[in-house]
């Protein structure tokens, strides 16, 4: 993004306006998905409730144990007689109707703390992250028939929407209108018991509007909120878990001119400090060029390297070892009279060693008189 210096501005009608705009210098910001995704995971903790269950559950019934003598477990059991419940085993987590191991209390650390200049770190991160088509394309968003990312819209096109109808059709000028129908499309039904608590169904995210509340006003929030899959944000108030849900970088985000041009001003450069977040400077890359493989076949690079050392280039110096039971052409190169004995073909020579002959019955009887 950084080789693109300006940006188009569209119209209402969805053409060029034939005004252009200076990149921000937050898209110029290092995308790095291990913030983004260790800031997310922490900032969604903050918004989950206390749970726990009851303090007397499992342990709402009389019991005592049997003592021993009676040839079953000491657990503690139910009392009485008549019903299946009586003589049942009691209290203990692995019983049944027991209460659990380790109750959960509402005291447990729900919340966690974000370091601040993490918080601004990633969502500069995900907002460069929004201008690169590959990661909206691999985040599952519909941008074919959008004409340039970022995706800029005047100002004036978006001031005085109330209506969902106008803001529908503006969205479909512009090109977002493939996004939105598959936000509709993929409403499901909740898995769980989340279905009796107001969230019976799941919705895919849309397009993200930018506005800025200062010039664009506030009116076309109601604009956008009933269409499924879109969301609104103001740019002084740009939220990680709006420009990255889940934790995963691409969100698809249509900006208006005005709210395009105070990012500048919100985030500042990597010199500039911040004219809204204190003592804030952009994160610079640490490396200029990602490119690995053009940087290391440059030829500044490699003039200065040394020949490659390796097997190719060196002589042989060791030699394998091996096992002279095992390998016929070291055991000869061992010890060349192993042929003799062998009961085999010699390899090389093709003579074929021949079983000693039996003594003779002169022989023996010499050898027995001696």
């Amino acid at each position: 993004m950084s080789n693109r210096p300006t940006v188009g501005i569209v119209g209402a009608d969805g053409a060029s306006s034939g005004d252009t705009h200076t990149l921000p210098a937050v898209f110029s910001s290092p995308i790095r998905p291990d913030i983004v995704h260790t800031v997310h995971s922490g900032m969604a903790k903050n918004k989950r409730q206390p749970y726990a269950v009851s303090e007397k559950a499992g342990e709402q019934t009389s019991a005592e144990s049997w003592g021993t003598g009676r040839a079953v477990a000491r657990i503690p059991r139910v009392s009485g007689g008549g019903t299946h419940r009586a003589g049942q085993a009691a209290f203990g987590n692995m019983c049944r109707a027991g209460r659990m191991f380790a109750p959960t209390k509402v005291w447990r650390k729900w919340h966690q703390k974000v370091n601040q200049n993490q918080k601004r770190f990633a969502v500069a991160s995900a907002i460069a992250a929004s201008s690169v088509p590959a990661l909206l394309l691999a985040r599952g968003h519909r941008i074919a028939t959008v004409p340039e990312v970022p995706l800029v819209v005047a100002s004036s096109a978006v001031k005085g929407l109330v209506k969902t109808q106008a803001a529908v059709t503006l969205l479909k000028s512009v090109g977002a209108g493939p996004d939105v129908v598959k936000a509709q499309k993929s409403r499901k039904l909740r898995a769980g018991k989340g279905k009796l608590r107001g969230r019976r169904y799941k919705l895919r995210r849309g397009p993200l509007v930018v506005y800025s509340p200062e010039t664009d006003g506030k009116e076309l929030v109601r604009a956008f909120r009933n269409i499924p899959g879109v969301e609104t944000s103001p740019v002084t108030a740009l939220n990680l878990l709006q420009l990255a849900p889940g934790g995963h970088l691409g969100r698809f985000i249509i900006w208006t001119s005005d709210a395009f041009k105070a990012l500048d001003d919100i985030y500042g450069s990597t010199t500039e400090a911040s004219s809204y977040k204190k003592d804030f400077l952009l994160p610079t890359n640490v490396v200029s060029n990602a490119d690995i493989t053009r940087l290391i076949n440059s030829s500044e690079i490699q003039s200065v390297l040394k020949e490659p050392k390796g097997y190719a280039t060196t002589k042989r110096t060791g030699v394998q070892k091996k096992n002279p039971l095992k390998n016929r052409q070291v055991l000869l190169r061992l010890n060349p009279y192993a042929a003799q004995y062998s009961k085999d073909k010699v390899g090389q020579t093709g003579v074929e060693h021949k079983k000693p002959e039996p003594l003779g019955e002169d022989f023996k009887k010499v050898l027995h008189e001696n």
